[in-house]
């Protein structure tokens, strides 16, 4: 474990907030948006069409990839694009997938 981890002591808010964001990372559809994210930006329709799910159920999914700060959105026209909030997104599914193949 990194020593900055293990000096650390995070408050009960932190913790709160940690265990609510690996919630996020708890449902399959869920990551499938983010790793479809991976290779760009995409709008509700592209991002249903390209997984084979409804737009309610991707808009639903992605509403909740926002609150928890996962994927950031920008308007273009009348439409919604969506992309990864950030390189933290990527980092931790590469280290998720790392763990469990070991």
């Amino acid at each position: 474990m990194p020593e900055k981890i293990r000096q650390q002591v995070p408050s009960e808010d932190q913790l709160y907030d940690l265990a609510e964001l690996f919630k996020v990372f708890g449902d399959s559809t869920r990551i499938r948006i983010l790793y479809r994210l991976f290779s760009g930006e995409y709008g509700v329709n592209e991002l249903a069409e390209s997984l084979n799910l409804t737009q309610s159920a991707v808009s639903h999914q992605l509403k909740l990839l926002k609150q928890a700060r996962l994927v950031r959105a920008r308007r273009e026209g009348k439409s919604m694009i969506y992309a990864l909030a950030d390189d933290h997104v990527s980092t931790m599914i590469g280290q998720g997938l790392e763990h469990i193949a070991e």
